[in-house]
């Protein structure tokens, strides 16, 4: 079992695509990652030895940001602009879609159970 910034990767995948279990990491940042250590993109998981292991922890570390940092960096960003008062900031903070969304018949996901109004 691999195990990489605290993530357990599935064993059965292929490496491009079990790396894109950690968060931050997508499938373009994975192969940057496999090109930087030499390892092919079609092994998988369990045929890793520990220093492909190693080599790809090694590259992470050094220019991915990764898991904790990255979800607290997407936090400070949107705190951010709740902050600045920026249309998105109000958006967030009001619980809404902040990308364009019509909100009139969709968007319960992100407004939350349905508060019926006038009903007697």
């Amino acid at each position: 079992m691999a195990r990489i910034s605290g993530v357990d990767l599935p064993k059965k995948k292929r490496v491009e695509y079990g790396l894109t279990y950690i968060y931050g990491i997508g499938v373009h940042a994975s192969r940057l990652i496999l090109d930087a250590t030499g390892i092919d993109y079609n092994k998988r998981v369990f045929e890793l030895s520990e220093d492909d292991i190693a080599a790809i922890t090694k590259e992470i570390r050094a220019s991915h940001m990764v898991e904790g940092d990255f979800r607290k960096k997407v936090a400070m960003d949107i705190k951010a602009l709740m902050d600045l008062g920026s249309y998105r900031g109000l958006r967030h903070r009001r619980g809404l879609p902040c990308r364009g969304q019509k909100t009139k018949t969709n968007a319960r996901t992100r407004k939350g159970k349905r508060k019926t109004v006038g009903a007697a």
